[in-house]
């Protein structure tokens, strides 16, 4: 934020924010007894994804960046999976979570593309 490194310009350090405030966004209307579970779950794993994308673009080995954003593709797994289990919990409808798929399947794409042995 200070600093105004390169990697906040980039895509994946932008979209991977806006998951993280999809996913907050998303969260305020689950029960208020979730808010020590699965809320914190969801929003911890979904910082994870966007704190790893900044941590792994600081890191001048390749093998350290791809390790980053390999952890940054395992918490953006766990958001899905976890947001499944709040749809199976009749937490949220499938209708109201365009936003959040299209984030998460661009995310995906964007972390994996980093992964790459191309990269």
């Amino acid at each position: 934020m200070f600093l105004q490194l390169a990697h906040t310009k980039l895509s994946v350090f932008l979209k991977s924010r806006d998951l993280v405030l999809e996913c907050y966004k998303l969260s305020r209307n689950f029960p208020a007894d979730e808010r020590f579970a699965l809320i914190q779950q969801i929003r911890r794993a979904s910082c994870s994804v966007h704190l790893n994308i900044a941590e792994g673009c600081s890191r001048k080995s390749s093998i350290e960046r791809k390790r980053f954003f390999e952890i940054a593709r395992g918490s953006l797994i766990e958001v899905d999976t976890a947001i499944g289990l709040a749809v199976n919990l009749d937490y949220i409808t499938l209708e109201k979570l365009d936003s959040i798929k299209i984030l998460i399947r661009e995310n995906f794409k964007m972390i994996s593309v980093m992964i790459s042995p191309d990269n």
